[in-house]
């Protein structure tokens, strides 16, 4: 794919369809299959991901707390919130309030039973709310951050405008994703790995090979490091930034609201 955002164009939101893994589906109709998918694998969720990256995720993830830049004055809001990691590790380096935001609310009943037993309940709120349509103030947080979320969103672009609109000035938006291998010599081994691995694992430990499926090849359909990049600047973020992780398994993008 070429570096060029003008020779690799964003989706046309008007067409009727769109992408759910390798399948196309009426663009209406890929909120609810996400959901299910989602549904399915909630209580198992943290084992999804161990399977999906080794154990890797949790590394990314300390990186991607670092990141955000956590500050006891500054509030979170995590999008695509799920059971609660990035904002966990938020509060536990010292930031400010956290708002879980999801479309499963299953999701969040994980990350309220989690806060409980972290005695962190008071800091941390939940919305069940879709990413593109987001209920809340212009220029309400401080952060506004998505870990391994935006890939399942039917409108990537209405995301980052919604996560720019909500930001106050100064404010930085972060995301981190399963992105495009930059080591040629990990490409086989990781296609292996995620078409022909991972789904048997799913049907061993969750009973669901075709979720598992899905998020492997809704991975491929994803824009790569710099299609995303030029995405938030047409987003209107500024002094975009890419950072590979595991050789581009996995990468944060980073850009502020100025």
């Amino acid at each position: 794919m070429s570096d060029n955002p003008a020779m690799n164009p964003a989706p046309d939101p008007r067409t009727d369809d769109t992408d759910f893994g390798f399948r196309r589906v009426a663009r209406g109709e890929k909120a609810g299959l996400v959901r299910g998918v989602f549904d399915s694998v909630a209580p198992r969720y943290d084992l999804m991901n161990d399977l999906m990256s080794l154990g890797v995720h949790r590394a990314w993830k300390r990186v991607f707390v670092t990141a955000l830049d956590p500050r006891p004055r500054d509030t979170l809001l995590d999008l695509a919130g799920g059971t609660g990691d990035i904002g966990f590790g938020w509060l536990a380096k010292g930031g400010g309030p956290v708002l879980l935001s999801d479309v499963n609310a299953s999701m969040l009943a994980v990350a309220q039973e989690r806060a409980m037993q972290r005695a962190v309940v008071g800091d941390v709120s939940l919305l069940v709310a879709d990413a593109e349509r987001l209920p809340l103030p212009d220029r309400a947080v401080d952060r506004v951050s998505i870990a391994f979320g935006l890939r399942n969103c039917t409108d990537k672009d209405a995301v980052l405008r919604e996560a720019r609109r909500v930001l106050k000035p100064g404010g930085r938006f972060c995301c981190l994703e399963f992105s495009r291998v930059q080591v040629a010599v990990l490409l086989p081994l990781y296609d292996a790995w995620s078409f022909r691995v991972l789904p048997r694992l799913g049907r061993a430990v969750a009973k669901d090979a075709d979720s598992y499926q899905y998020l492997a090849e809704s991975i491929r359909t994803f824009p790569d490091q710099a299609r995303l990049a030029a995405m938030m600047r047409e987003a209107g973020f500024a002094r975009v930034s890419v950072r590979n992780l595991s050789g581009g398994i996995a990468a944060i993008h980073a850009g502020w609201r100025l």
